[in-house]
């Protein structure tokens, strides 16, 4: 199991990259000729580009290293005047931290999942603050550089008195899968549909109050607690159960309360799709992260490109659900212990 100390580190560290990212963009790029382009830009560099990036992870097995590395790099795009550039700089070093942590993770839960939903559930969170300060004037920017540059040296000092050196224990690289790749395909499916429907689901009462931060709780908290279901009850319970209770809340989610549940449970099988995946194919944990990531970069396509959406209130989302449903009981037939 990863050591509780660093647990926690990666973990808010990856809620401060996360807000570093979004505080840069919407500060210094919002409202630019190109922001459009550098919207896709970050997205591309920080989801698509891990699935290679990932494979060099695997290979180079020094997951603290390229988490710090994430963080400075995020850092130093601050420091860049042009747009395209700072995008660009800022998704690569999102995609090093995210791997560089989520490696670390994936190596020591073995066949849990619980530390892998603490690890992912903070970014939701630090992109929601990050947007909110980006697009205000009160919080100084040097903040995101200055906390990021902090947990880079927290990092490598911990990483290094945790396993007395920094090289990180990833298995010799290999893509084999065991058992088959066929589970991978419908894992990815869902991973692409739990991204359109985060870019594209509307709620009416979503500005209402305090809405749209419970949303973002509930997010945050579904992805958490995801991972401990899956290790209390199994994942393909845990994925019957969160699914299945998406879908009904889902048909009555024109009322916030309903609303706010039905994402906290849509969004419990993150973790285990991650750890899932990783099981296919144990040897290339990097890689495997970045498949998904990069199953999040196609989900966002479409409404980046202006299409119109497919999913137009409570049945199109319950149906989402329980399409999710169908695929992740399809894809963990071929993964151990579930």
């Amino acid at each position: 199991m990863l050591p509780f100390p660093l647990l926690a580190l990666y973990s808010l560290a990856h809620f401060w990259v996360d807000l570093s990212c979004a505080l840069l963009l919407f500060r210094n790029l919002l409202g630019s000729g190109d922001w459009m382009l550098c919207v896709l830009l970050y997205n591309f560099c920080a989801f698509a580009l891990q699935m290679p990036l990932g494979a060099l992870a695997d290979r180079l097995s020094r997951n603290g290293l390229l988490a710090a590395s994430g963080c400075v790099l995020v850092a130093a795009a601050y420091l860049s005047p042009w747009g395209v550039v700072t995008a660009m700089t800022a998704g690569v070093g999102n995609a090093l931290f995210h791997l560089g942590g989520g490696v670390d993770v994936l190596n020591r839960s073995k066949k849990r999942c619980a530390a892998l939903g603490v690890f992912v559930s903070p970014g939701a969170f630090g992109l929601y603050l990050g947007t909110a300060w980006g697009k205000g004037v009160s919080t100084p920017l040097f903040i995101g550089p200055a906390v990021l540059l902090v947990l880079a040296a927290a990092i490598l000092s911990l990483s290094r008195r945790c396993f007395g050196s920094l090289r990180s224990e990833n298995v010799p690289f290999d893509t084999a899968a065991p058992g088959g790749l066929w589970p991978v395909a419908p894992l990815f499916l869902v991973v692409v549909l739990r991204s359109y429907m985060g870019m594209n689901q509307a709620f009416s009462w979503k500005s209402t109050g305090h809405w749209a931060l419970a949303l973002t709780a509930a997010l945050v908290l579904g992805k958490c607690a995801g991972g401990f279901l899956a290790d209390r009850i199994g994942a393909v319970r845990a994925s019957n159960l969160s699914l299945g209770l998406a879908a009904a809340l889902y048909l009555l989610s024109a009322l916030p309360l309903p609303g706010t549940l039905a994402v906290f449970c849509f969004n419990m099988t993150m973790p285990i799709t991650l750890w899932a995946v990783a099981q296919v194919m144990p040897g290339a944990k990097g890689f495997t992260f970045g498949l998904l990531t990069f199953a999040l970069f196609l989900g966002f396509l479409p409404s980046w490109m202006g299409w119109p959406s497919l999913l137009t209130g409570p049945l199109a989302y319950a149906a989402v659900a329980l399409a999710s449903l169908g695929l992740m009981r399809l894809g963990l037939k071929g993964v151990g212990r579930c």
